[in-house]
């Protein structure tokens, strides 16, 4: 029987781009559905860190030389996402002098190159460090922009031949054939997969807001569940047990880099306990909880709390620092049946290969779960491997070899730099972002200004990223950093939904800005003291009276015979004209659009302390 495609990969995070990247690389006729953005789950929350495998030198060695082998590939094959910051383990008084012993000893029998650094000479490297910190190890850890990573897969993917669905939502798993079994997940046979219903939000293809959904069933040969900590949810659609254990971090986002190096407290598992500096900011985390829905889960402020407080004694300036957002984020935790460790902090940070068919006696599915970002790419190639023996297909992996779209000629970038004199602060970073696609995106016949100052984002940048991904400005911004510096998005969501509206009428661009700009409060509501709030009510100021985004009733003209302006071409659908006492927003009745007036839903004290307060 003839399907719609070979291989279909249910998840759009690093794993899932990593997979359909490998094989469609191999020649093979590959789809990959996604239920929102790319990065859409655990992998667009996450601090940033490329491991050197020091944090499972003692606890984990195996995991810690995948880490150090896979960390020293993706700064060959995607240079344009890599930081190269370097990694310090640092060690208080109060730390275990034995800990650090076996840390070091740990990183060198897993091949992590280590040196000893006295407090002297850590603190020479990271002045911000606490005068206390005695002595710290010195790793080859980095920083990485994940969505720049996972776009760059998809890119090469499609390049490849793959077909690339996001806003896609798997709502059940084909089966065919088999007998019902409930004795055992060996027992019986399941049948075979043979696709996936999905619904399109807004029809395939680019994203374009307003447009109607529809539902799909998507036909494969063999279908990949890499769906991360959602690989459970799919597993029963099929009917098997996938345990995926999710368990929830925050991270806190700072305003400027505190440090240029990663700094992890030298100490045994715990909360609170790195440091990432990533693009403009530094990230901290993290908190390790155990979770029973993955989409759903408290984001509580004593989270928040804990990070900075625990953070200060390593770090002491982050006490004073501005705080522009907090996330949470979902780990896809598993572990053999059997095993059965009651913390997720003591559950291996492995992934597993998970043949259904001989798990189950379910063919034509596999899943793989857990791991870490790091080790995306050696994932991707084991489970493409696997489906490639199951296909008969011969192909060979070369994802370690081939270079991300974008890190394909470092040297083209300097070049570039220097045909379109791109030397300045915005240009280099334009120049960062984009790799050596910089002079293809950057040589514009017109101005290219700036629409996001906190990140130097141009106008050409924005344009090259809807071209890609449709009306939807978070896509935009998961592929720019526009609207993630210090004003988040205050001083610029306008801006690119300008820049859309150029190719999208403007129902279809007003959709996609409220949805960026309701994305950007859902962070920023976790950090309302201080300066932030002064921030928060800036922009709530600029964008009510500028835009009316408060949805007041001056919105509303008592000329217009359906509450529109004169000359208004709408339809008579909207609220009748109304008359409007100017004076009374004097009082101050106007609302803010919905979103929490108390300030504990806030995460804000009535003095704007972080804490809150009666």
């Amino acid at each position: 029987m003839s399907r719609d495609t070979e291989v279909l990969v249910l998840g759009g995070g690093s794993t899932g781009a990593g997979v359909a990247r490998d094989l469609a690389r191999r020649g093979v006729d590959v789809t990959l559905v996604e239920q929102g953005n790319l990065t859409h789950g655990t992998t667009g929350r996450m601090h940033g860190l490329l491991h050197s495998g020091g944090r499972y030198a003692v606890s984990d060695q195996a995991s810690a030389s995948e880490c150090i082998e896979e960390n020293r590939v993706l700064r060959d094959i995607a240079s344009h996402c890599v930081e190269e910051t370097g990694g310090l383990f640092a060690k208080r008084p109060e730390d275990d002098e034995s800990y650090f012993e076996e840390k070091l000893q740990g990183c060198r029998e897993c091949g992590i190159p280590a040196e000893v650094l006295t407090g002297r000479e850590a603190r020479e490297l990271e002045p911000y460090l606490s005068e206390d910190v005695d002595k710290a190890i010195s790793v080859p850890d980095g920083a990485i922009d994940p969505f720049r990573l996972v776009v760059a897969n998809a890119v090469d993917a499609e390049n490849h031949g793959a077909r690339i669905e996001t806003h896609t939502e798997v709502v059940d798993v084909l089966v065919e054939g088999g007998a019902d079994s409930s004795a055992g997940a060996s027992d019986g046979d399941r049948g075979d997969v043979v696709g996936v219903t999905v619904e399109h939000h807004a029809g395939s293809g680019n994203r374009v807001h307003g447009a109607p959904g529809e539902r799909e069933d998507i036909t494969a040969e063999y279908v990949v569940n890499a769906t991360g900590a959602w690989a459970g949810q799919i597993g029963d659609m099929a009917g098997v047990d996938v345990a995926v254990r999710p368990s929830k971090g925050v991270m806190t986002v700072m305003n400027v880099r505190q440090v240029d190096t990663v700094v992890n407290r030298c100490r045994p598992k715990g909360d609170a306990d790195i440091v990432v500096p990533h693009e403009t900011t530094a990230i901290l985390g993290t908190t390790d909880e155990e979770v029973s829905d993955p989409a759903d889960y408290p984001e509580e402020g004593w989270e928040v709390d804990l990070v900075i407080d625990q953070l200060t004694e390593l770090v002491p300036i982050l006490a004073e620092a501005r705080t522009i957002r907090s996330f949470w984020g979902v780990r896809p935790l598993y572990e053999p049946p059997d095993v059965g460790s009651q913390d997720p902090t003591d559950i291996t940070r492995d992934y597993f290969l998970l043949d259904h068919e001989e798990r189950d006696g379910l063919r034509g599915m596999s899943s793989i779960v857990g791991g870490k970002f790091t080790t995306y790419r050696m994932m991707a190639e084991e489970i493409s491997d696997h489906v490639c023996d199951q296909l008969g297909v011969r192909g060979r992996c070369t994802t370690a070899e081939e270079a991300l779209p974008g890190s394909e000629h470092p040297a083209r970038l300097d070049a570039a730099m220097d045909d379109f004199g791109l030397r300045s602060p915005i240009a280099r970073r334009s120049g960062q972002r984009l790799g050596s696609r910089a002079e293809d995106v950057l040589d514009t016949s017109g101005p290219n200004p700036v629409v996001c100052e906190c990140e130097a984002v141009t106008r050409a940048e924005v344009s090259d990223a809807i071209t890609q991904s449709g009306s939807d400005l978070n896509a935009v911004r998961i592929r720019t950093r526009a609207s993630m510096g210090n004003c988040q998005g205050g001083m610029c969501c306008h801006r690119m939904a300008n820049v859309l509206s150029a190719d999208y009428p403007e129902a279809t661009t007003r959709g996609a800005w409220d949805e960026l700009v309701d994305e950007r409060w859902k962070g920023h509501r976790h950090a309302l003291w201080g300066e932030q709030l002064s921030q928060a009510a800036l922009n709530t100021f600029l964008h009510a009276t500028t835009m009316n985004r408060d949805h007041d009733p001056a919105g509303r003209h008592p000329t217009g015979g359906n509450g529109s302006a004169p000359g208004d071409d709408a339809a008579d659908t909207g609220p009748g004209a109304v008359d409007v006492d100017f004076a009374a927003f004097d009082a101050g009745a106007a609302t803010d659009g919905g979103r929490p007036t108390d300030e504990a839903s806030r995460g804000g004290g009535a003095d704007g302390s972080r804490n809150g307060g009666a």
